[in-house]
């Protein structure tokens, strides 16, 4: 197994490790429903800034994170969490963080991806605001050189985002305000800012083309392109903190069909793909009474329609970022409780089937 070179000296959790009654009762419920394959988790080298609400991605080497929030300099006053402005690349093999130094600007809740040795940062929110931004930040990974990408056409922050076919895929999100835009063009049913825009991004051209909108309009969820199709599934709108709805977009018709649900309900997950599978990990709600992050750790296999229930993570969190690491999935930074918190963590399960 590959991963096995990386893996020295590091702690296989117990699965059922933080778990309070009710957790498991619920997964044990899920279970019943859903399957729970095998697997382990393994904790990793901790990443050097605690944050939340980062964005993660890798070159097959490397795992890159950006943005996020930091914890403020004094807990006690009534400052606003600012923004994280360096951004790190861990090695698997060495166990190590390095310092890469600066992006352009500071953001969160952003797209972030590697294609064809460049990192993309697309849309976000503006500094420690929750005002959404369109621009889009190229670093060329072997230069060490920024540039600056056409701006996507429909400013969004915390989207969702997925390369197919070589051009990169901007899903959803919140805008600034959902009543000046086209309904039809951008999903804009939702109670709050929430749209189901669908826009599309080819680095050769630097050009940006509107595709058919996600029916389910939302932010804090996530999509992975797997077997030539868009999976899109969690997250939120209004008071609807724990969206289950799963949409499939097919770029040969231009249109989207719906999938299983999504066993656990919740947003501010992160996802990849590994294999045939869509992985989907940690979360939060703020539903009254229920305030909570997530442990969940779910897979989805578009060819079977059908969801398996994984081990549960160490770390409950949401805000957190995910990479595949040979046959594994590290999940990376993310806040222990809703909203505001942060953390180091670094987990990486590894799935048998």
């Amino acid at each position: 197994m590959k991963a096995m070179r990386w893996m020295i000296g590091l702690v296989v959790v117990a699965l059922v490790m933080g778990c309070t009654s009710d957790d498991r009762d619920e997964q044990e419920e899920l279970v019943e429903d859903h399957g729970s394959p095998a697997g382990s988790w393994s904790i990793m080298n901790a990443v050097p800034d605690a944050r939340t609400e980062v964005s993660v991605t890798t070159d097959g080497d490397r795992v890159f994170m950006i943005g996020g929030f930091l914890p403020p300099e004094d807990e006690d006053s009534d400052e606003r969490a600012p923004a994280a402005v360096d951004m790190y690349a861990w090695s698997p093999v060495s166990g190590e963080w390095e310092n890469l130094g600066p992006i352009p600007g500071r953001t969160h809740h952003a797209g972030f991806v590697h294609l064809d040795g460049k990192l993309y940062v697309v849309g976000g929110y503006y500094d420690n605001t929750f005002d959404p931004h369109g621009q889009v930040w190229i670093y060329d990974i072997d230069a060490d050189e920024w540039s600056e990408g056409s701006d996507m056409s429909t400013p969004r922050g915390a989207l969702a985002y997925t390369v197919l076919n070589g051009r990169i895929h901007a899903i959803g999100g919140t805008v600034a305000d959902a009543g000046e835009h086209d309904h039809e063009a951008h999903t804009t049913d939702a109670p709050d800012d929430s749209v189901g825009t669908h826009e599309v991004y080819d680095p050769a051209s630097d050009e940006w083309e509107r595709l058919a909108p996600m029916p389910t309009a939302r932010n804090h969820h996530v999509a992975k392109a797997v077997d030539g199709k868009i999976v899109v599934t969690a997250g939120r709108a209004g008071n609807n903190f724990t969206m289950t709805e799963t949409e499939i977009y097919d770029p040969a018709s231009d249109s989207w069909s719906r999938g299983a649900d999504l066993p656990t309900g919740r947003s501010g997950v992160a996802a990849e793909r590994l294999g045939e599978w869509v992985y989907v990990f940690g979360g939060e709600t703020f539903d009254r009474g229920a305030a909570r992050t997530f442990d969940s750790a779910e897979r989805y296999h578009i060819g079977l329609d059908r969801w398996e229930v994984l081990p549960s993570m160490p770390t409950a969190r949401h805000g957190l970022g995910a990479a595949v690491v040979d046959d594994s999935i590290c999940v990376i930074s993310g806040g222990p409780e809703p909203g505001f918190s942060f953390g180091t963590d670094n987990e990486c399960f590894i799935p048998v089937d």
